[in-house]
């Protein structure tokens, strides 16, 4: 064996929980839903402002950390989508199967 390694595209994905969630997403979503029972709790909700209000925490939460294609979720897009307009704009790309090989 020469310790060549084919890695699976969704290796990752299984040092998630339950495929999709870290720890940080599920706190979190924790804490969205969280304020949100203790807003719906403690706020009169005869009025749809106040209503809207109150669901606020959650439903920013639960976008934060909701599936998003091609990343893990849309808290992820975001910082990545930052980090391409705030960081260095030359992204030099090496590839990693038979290049490699080849320059030993």
């Amino acid at each position: 064996m020469n310790d060549q390694y084919l890695i699976p595209a969704n290796s990752k994905k299984s040092m998630l929980i339950l495929g999709l969630f870290t720890e940080l997403d599920l706190i979190i979503l924790g804490a969205g839903v969280g304020v949100t029972m203790l807003l719906v709790l403690f706020v009169k909700l005869n009025n749809i402002i106040f209503t809207l209000v109150s669901l606020v925490p959650a439903l920013a939460a639960g976008l934060l950390v909701m599936p998003f294609p091609n990343y893990r979720n849309f808290r992820i897009f975001i910082t990545e989508l930052y980090n391409f307009y705030t960081n260095r704009q030359r992204y030099v790309w090496k590839g990693w199967c038979a290049n490699d090989e080849y320059k030993k």
